[in-house]
């Protein structure tokens, strides 16, 4: 896909996990939006992946470290075909449903459960090791959540994969200033992220529009370089992206539209579609 193609779809696939999120009346729908460009452009575009090759150990490994943002990756992987679409939405956090509220493995194309922050990264760290000891070549992506950047685990985890000279590793902070309590400089001030990283020895990169298709290919095309160093993308994306009346809100981080609000959304993101 090109990037105008990955924009389209991308919004398409808002407006499934806005579906499933009002459903459901549960969801994480601030992050989903902020999310969702980036899971569009790996799945559709970066990398080594399909429902048919699921095991097979030269795929590229995925891990969303933010698991509470999962209604935008099963959206995304409900499109790529690893699972039905009908059954993600209609299902999602129902008794008994596996499409539970944060990545669960017992579904195709999904390497580890996550939500409990901090532990994304550590293990994405051992996948691109555990790569190189196979002397395999397949890469390693991993998306951090900025809130969760206070973990300290991850910073171990970027000492660790400059150490073992991890360049099959990529690390994507979805960098859009917002958590559930508030500004993230205001809770736990991260500053310049990228600057930070490049100290530790990343090749680390800000990208200003993280929601924008083209500065996003760009970035993973310079991350594909074998220099020795893991790689950081700084996406600086904005919450709730493309529904005005959700963007830059820490209150939508966990908030479900009511029915006014959900009609609005579909309406202003269809409209983009077309």
């Amino acid at each position: 896909m090109d990037k105008k193609q990955l924009k389209a779809k991308a919004n398409e696939l808002r407006c499934d996990a806005l579906e499933a999120i009002y459903r459901a009346q549960t969801g994480h729908i601030g992050g989903d939006f902020s999310v969702i460009d980036i899971l569009t452009c790996l799945y559709n575009g970066v990398m080594n992946v399909s429902p048919e090759q699921v095991d097979d150990p030269d795929r590229d490994r995925f891990v969303l470290s933010k698991g509470h943002s999962v209604e935008a990756f099963y959206a995304v992987l409900a499109d790529r075909g690893f699972f039905p679409m009908e059954e993600y939405i209609n299902t999602f956090s129902q008794c008994g449903s596996k499409f539970i509220g944060h990545p669960n493995n017992e579904l195709p194309g999904i390497e580890m459960n996550t939500g409990s922050l901090g532990h994304g990264l550590p293990v994405g760290v051992g996948m691109a090791l555990a790569a190189k000891l196979d002397k395999r070549d397949y890469r390693v992506y991993v998306v951090i959540g900025d809130g969760e950047l206070a973990e300290g685990s991850n910073w171990e985890a970027f000492q660790s994969a400059v150490h073992y000279g991890l360049d099959n590793l990529i690390a994507i902070v979805d960098r859009n200033g917002l958590q559930i309590s508030g500004s993230t400089e205001d809770v736990m001030a991260s500053g310049d992220v990228a600057a930070k990283l490049r100290v530790f020895g990343w090749d680390a990169i800000d990208v200003e529009d993280g929601n924008d298709m083209g500065q996003l290919l760009e970035a993973f095309e310079h991350c594909k370089e074998r220099n020795g160093k893991p790689h950081a993308i700084i996406a600086h994306t904005v919450k709730g992206s493309g529904v005005s009346f959700i963007e830059n809100k820490a209150s939508w981080h966990h908030h479900v539209p009511n029915e006014e609000q959900y009609h609005a959304a579909l309406k202003e993101l269809k409209g983009q579609v077309e």
